[in-house]
């Protein structure tokens, strides 16, 4: 069955957010991680709307996030939404948009160009598992942060519902496909990602949403009991790769075309 990962944010932060302090995955734990997923792409994925940033501003999703260690300044907390969504679309351009800035995208992060090997390789990931990107409001790339963290979330989803119809083999068989694209793909480069946009962001609301991004990467690398290397380490400036060109055997070389003289 096809399954269509649809960017839309979390409408609210889980409350309690989920820390790896678990022995044993519960049904309940995975919507919990699942939901914070979906609140973090739809952090990063495009600008935040003004009822993504309303339901963040509730007392009890602060409170949430407060628990979690964040601690958004008065920039967020105390300014008129009008003024609040001008300054964060500012800021979301400079940081992941704008010429000189780090977009949230794996192949950017791991060579140095658009629609390289882990771009390709996530399409078919995501082909094989049964899921179709949908169309949001702006075009994204497939390994885009956002998009590769909703894929995590729709993971979670089955996990959680093999752990509440009692299927013990394709609760495994869930875990282990979340286990690889955590080490195929997010665990390689999200952590230092994190550190990055932290040390960047001017707004409290991208400093704080990826010191949450950086600590549930580290908390789902050590709960799922994974070893990966952290291959971004926060570089500023990513040197770009050597373009990969395949020789395609069956496409006809010059000198072989019709009519052509050697």
């Amino acid at each position: 069955m096809l399954n269509d990962l649809a960017l839309e944010p979390a409408a609210r932060v889980p409350l309690p957010i989920p820390v790896a302090t678990r022995e044993e995955a519960t049904q309940e734990d995975c919507q919990a991680r699942a939901g914070l997923c979906r609140l973090l792409a739809g952090v990063f994925v495009e600008e935040a709307s003004r009822e993504f940033i309303d339901a963040l501003r509730t007392e009890d999703s602060l409170g949430s996030l407060a628990e979690a260690g964040l601690r958004f300044d008065a920039d967020f907390t105390e300014t008129d939404a009008p003024l609040l969504l001008d300054a964060l679309s500012v800021e979301y351009t400079t940081l992941f948009a704008a010429s000189g800035g780090f977009p949230p995208v794996e192949s950017v992060r791991l060579t140095g160009r658009y629609q390289q090997e882990p771009h390709f390789a996530v399409k078919e990931t995501y082909k094989r598992a049964g899921f179709a990107l949908q169309k949001g409001r702006f075009f994204v790339f497939e390994d885009q942060l956002g998009v590769e963290l909703t894929f995590i979330a729709e993971l979670l989803d089955r996990c959680a519902a093999a752990l509440a119809a009692g299927d013990a083999a394709e609760y495994r068989r869930q875990e282990r496909e979340l286990k690889r694209f955590w080490t195929v793909h997010l665990g390689k480069w999200v952590r230092g990602y994190a550190r990055l946009i932290e040390r960047a962001a001017e707004h409290s609301f991208y400093r704080e949403m990826a010191r949450l991004l950086g600590d549930f990467t580290e908390s789902e690398i050590a709960a799922l009991r994974l070893r990966i290397d952290d291959q971004d380490k926060g570089k500023p400036v990513v040197p770009k790769s050597e373009i990969k060109v395949e020789f395609n055997p069956d496409e006809p070389v010059c000198g072989a075309c019709p009519g052509s003289k050697a």
